[in-house]
């Protein structure tokens, strides 16, 4: 067991995961305390790091390319301060921070971990329902559908839409983009089959960001509808690693196939024993699949 406890946070190494917790330092970002802890198993791991400064130190994970909903949303445009793999650490704490990057170096040399990129998740992405106030609108999910609620402050041609209720199977990719500068930011919902070049500030499948405190919480919305798509790097011809609920969720071939049901308990099953799965959602895919057979 390795653990090293700061006011940014707390770090746990038990050998198999990583358990990371957000501290109540003031500097700690809203997403991550919103987000709450993250458990990280140690397979969806591609390193660690440790730099020293002079009044104080930092802890970085790097995981595999692919295997968070929330990195492959935010596409390493998250700050320090929201980042959840980061620990700041206080310089009389060197010595631990230095123990915990050992111990998680040592246990991926042992276990053999690649670190190459994955085609599936596997961090299960925040937990839904939840919602998300920020710029022009609002915007909650539920798992199935996202809604977009619009204020005072929306431009009237896109506010003349009213609310936009999405369902995820109508959605191909999702965009988050902070405001930098006096550039604006947005969460954009790529539709299938209604693509749009108009700016999110006219778009209404997007809420457009002014580079608020609460800007960051929209990433949450994002890796949340990240985690039901479709894996970006997952091999055309195998169904979504995600959502955890929609796994069972099979093509109407394969849905008649009573082998490929039997794989597919068989893996939902990896992902419970992997962390992955909670006990209610594997048993509410188990179910689903069941009534298939």
């Amino acid at each position: 067991m390795a653990e090293i406890i700061q006011r940014d946070g707390t770090w746990i190494f038990d050998g198999d995961v990583l358990r990371l917790t957000p501290g109540r330092d003031k500097g700690v970002g809203l997403l991550r305390r919103e987000l709450g802890e993250l458990v990280v198993p140690l397979h969806a791991l591609a390193g660690i790091s440790f730099e020293q400064g002079r009044r104080n130190g930092r802890l970085r994970l790097r995981l595999r390319e692919g295997a968070d909903p929330l990195l492959q949303a935010t596409g390493g445009r998250l700050t320090e301060s929201h980042d959840p793999y980061q620990l700041l650490v206080e310089s009389d704490r060197y010595g631990v921070a230095e123990y915990v990057t050992d111990e998680v170096r040592n246990a991926l040399l042992l276990d053999e971990v690649p670190s190459a990129p994955v085609d599936r998740y596997l961090l299960p992405g925040p937990a839904v329902p939840l919602s998300a106030s920020a710029g022009d609108g609002t915007a909650a999910f539920d798992g199935e559908h996202v809604r977009l609620e619009w204020n005072w402050k929306t431009e009237d041609a896109k506010a003349s839409s009213g609310t936009r209720t999405i369902p995820v199977s109508d959605i191909a990719a999702v965009e988050w983009q902070p405001a930098v500068g006096l550039e604006n930011g947005h969460l954009r919902f790529a539709l299938r089959h209604s693509p749009t070049k108009a700016p999110p500030k006219y778009d209404p499948n997007a809420v457009e960001l002014w580079g608020f405190r609460k800007d960051p919480l929209m990433a949450l919305v994002a890796a949340a509808v990240q985690a039901r798509l479709p894996h970006p790097a997952a091999p055309v011809d195998d169904p979504p690693s995600a959502p955890p609920e929609s796994r069972a969720a099979l093509p109407a071939a394969a849905e008649d196939d009573h082998d490929a049901l039997l794989r597919r308990l068989r893996e939902l099953g990896e992902l419970r024993r992997d962390g992955v799965l909670t006990d209610e959602e594997f048993s509410l895919a188990k179910q689903a699949i069941l009534k298939r057979m």
